[in-house]
């Protein structure tokens, strides 16, 4: 069974900062694309940033200089830090990974559970 935990969600006054860590647990024969996404209330989920095998990045034009994403291959990690946060950015952030478990199976998304970020004075 593959699991995603995600940490680091909390809350932080406007210019802030923060870190998100998600962790793949499980049997893991190889992690793809890593994205992380995030769900305002009332809102759709929408992609934030992805990361490739080969570290190319793609971010929403809405976070495009605050918000870098890396991840750490040895560590099954994929990590989100977060500058100049602003009361939009409030939401549930949720990590995805394109993950295939071993060599003969496909590759299937997997998602976390969620981490809340609020951002307010």
């Amino acid at each position: 069974q593959v699991r995603l935990v995600e940490s680091g969600g909390g809350l932080v006054q406007p210019g802030g900062s923060l870190r998100l860590s998600c962790v793949a647990s499980g049997i893991l024969f190889n992690i793809y694309d890593m994205r992380w996404y995030r769900q305002a209330p009332g809102k759709q989920r929408e992609l934030v940033a992805a990361i490739r095998t080969g570290d190319s990045t793609n971010d929403a034009d809405s976070v495009k200089g605050r918000f870098t994403i890396s991840r750490d291959d040895a560590k099954n990690t994929v990590y989100l830090q977060m500058n100049g946060l602003r009361p939009e950015d409030t939401a549930v952030y949720y990590c995805n990974a394109e993950i295939q478990r071993t060599l003969v199976s496909t590759r299937t998304n997997y998602w976390g559970q969620g981490t809340q970020v609020t951002v307010s004075s």
